[in-house]
This record gives structure tokens, sequence and C-alpha cells, in this order.
């Protein structure tokens, strides 16, 4: 009569464990959604008050300038003067937060430099200011989809700044395996003792907030920016992209 073997393996601490898995990742997944519903709320809130002084804002700023027009002591019209330009920039600290908050929600993505550059290009405020767009067809970076904004501050930035600026360029360079993305103008430049100030929010004449918003964006894909040019020659900003964060696209 032959014989059977039989194996029989204790699965209990095996069973014990998966159970604790599932129960920690049924935690986990209450936790997710409980934060989804406290920053749906919050962004909610916030988007509620900044329309709501935005309102307000508008409101005092249609008296201001009521008041300015009508005032015949050019002291009092100073003072109109100020207030208008103070209420400008709460209008554009507010218009930043709305900014700043979507930093990081959507997931970075491939883009086309070139594309993002004529984009940009086509909403700032460029005057009688020039864009040359020399990065290459094809040239992509990986990043947080708000870095149309990163560009269009350069520009804005740029036009703001310059005196007697007439172009901006873009261009690509590279660097061992890395990427740098370059833009320049031909305007006056940044002083030597303010090359890293600009980044700081509320340096400058008006915000001071759309470069420290710009390197928030770039940072998520360890893309770094700094600014290189020579004061009186115009702006130099460099954005070194690391070898994850770029390709070329295409046969």
């Amino acid at each position: 009569m032959p014989a059977t073997l039989l194996f029989l393996i204790d699965i209990t601490e095996r069973k014990a464990l998966e159970d604790q898995l599932a129960a920690r990742a049924k935690e986990l997944q209450q936790l997710v959604t409980a934060y989804q519903l406290v920053n749906r709320k919050l962004t909610l809130l916030s988007t509620i008050t900044r329309h709501d002084i935005g309102n307000q804002l508008t409101v005092i700023k249609g008296y201001l300038g009521i008041l300015e027009a009508e005032q015949v002591d050019p002291k009092l019209s100073e003072y109109c003067t100020k207030a208008l330009t103070a209420s400008d920039r709460i209008v554009a600290m507010i218009q930043f937060t709305s900014e700043y908050e979507k930093v990081g929600i959507s997931a970075p993505v491939w883009q086309d430099c070139r594309a993002v550059v004529e984009e940009a290009a086509s909403q700032a405020p460029l005057g009688q200011v020039a864009v040359r767009n020399d990065l290459p067809a094809g040239a992509e970076v990986f990043a947080d989809p708000l870095i149309v904004k990163v560009f269009y501050n350069l520009m804005d930035n740029a036009v703001r700044y310059g005196g007697k600026i007439t172009t901006v360029s873009f261009s690509l360079q590279q660097e061992g395996e890395n990427a740098v993305i370059v833009c320049e103008d031909d305007g006056d430049g940044v002083p030597a003792g303010e090359k890293e100030r600009i980044f700081e929010r509320g340096f400058g004449k008006n915000t001071g907030l759309g470069l420290a918003l710009s390197r928030e964006i770039l940072d998520i894909t360890g893309i770094s920016l700094k600014e290189t040019g020579m004061p009186g020659w115009g702006a130099r900003f460099e954005m070194t992209v690391p070898v994850t964060a770029w390709r070329r696209a295409g046969p």
C-alpha cells in the first residue's frame, strides 16, 4: 500500500499579519479621506475669503479714486495715491495666495519648453518688449503644470525692472547630464547685492512674491533657479534641470 505524506503548515501568524496590514490600510485610507475633506473645506474658505476681500478692496479703491480726482490739496492727493498703491499691493498678494494654493496640487508632467514659453509670452504684459525663443523643439521638462507661471514671472519682472530693455531671450545649454534653461534680457540687470534677495518674499517695489513662487514651483521636481547676470548688462536667470527632469522628445 503506497504511503501518503501530508504536510501541514500553520499560517496563523501570517493570517494575523495580513489582518493587521488590512486594518492599517483601512486606517490610512480613512486619514487620507479626512485630510481631503479638510483640505477642500479650507480651500473653499480661502476662496470665499479672497472673493469677499477683493470686493471690499474694489469699493475702497473706487472711493479713493474719487477722492484723488477731486482733491485740490497736493498733500492729500499724495496720500490718496499712496493708499491706492497699497490697495493694489493687497490685490496682488491675494492673487499670490490663490496661485500658491495650486502649487503641488497637480502631479508633475512632461512639458515642451518652447511651447510653454510661447504660452507665457501670449499672457505677459510685454508692451514693446520682444521675446526671442531659442529653445529647441522637443526639449521637455518634467515639472509642475504651473511652470508656465515661472516664465510669465520672468518676463513680467524683465519688463517692470529692466529699464531700457528691448528683448527677453530664452535658450538651452547643457552642463554635464543636466540642462540649463537661460532667460536673459538687455535691460539694467540686478544689483550685485540683490541677486539672492530678489527671491525673498516681500522684497522689491511691488509684492516681491513672483520670484519666490517661481522657485517653489520649480523645486517640486528639483529644478533650481538663480540670477547670474552682470549688473548694468541685463538680468540672466538660470534654471538648472537635473537629468531626471529633462529629455529630448521625438525620433
